[in-house]
């Protein structure tokens, strides 16, 4: 019998795995660990999705009223907002709205691919679960 996934494990299993290597690759120049979760939220939410189901959600990230990113979140039911890395904007960046987006299979990725997986693996193995699926198809009830 395997002991269920507490959101607090998930939690400090994703924040211990970030680094420059897991960020938006073009943004990973100004990556520090003072803000960790800085550009991590597209990989984020995907690893959220695959451990824990719901739905990805996009919001648009705005300065003095112009859209100049998008970040992303999950949603595990109605009311039920998973943000782990609300924390990276700075003072001036907003984040407006929010629409579900379908996940796309990984392996249709071109973008961030690399970076999730690296993501995923850490985070796998700070939880101590074995890999048993091809990388990107995690059915959220086997990890």
């Amino acid at each position: 019998m395997t002991t269920p996934l507490l959101l607090t494990d998930i939690e400090r299993a994703v924040r211990s795995s970030w680094s420059a290597e897991t960020c938006t690759p073009e943004y990973r120049s100004r990556w520090t660990g003072d803000n960790p979760a800085r550009d991590q939220c597209g990989v984020t939410a995907m690893v959220l999705n695959d451990l824990l189901g719901g739905e990805v959600v996009r919001g648009e990230v705005h300065v003095d009223g112009v859209r100049v990113d998008y970040h992303w979140w999950n949603r595990l039911g109605p009311g039920i907002d998973v943000d782990l890395t609300r924390e990276q904007f700075g003072p001036g960046e907003t984040v407006v709205g929010g629409i579900v987006i379908p996940r796309p299979p990984v392996s249709e990725w071109g973008r961030l691919r690399a970076e999730y997986e690296l993501l995923r693996d850490r985070v796998l193995d700070a939880l101590g679960r074995q890999r048993t699926h091809a990388p990107g198809d995690l059915p959220a009830a086997d990890v």
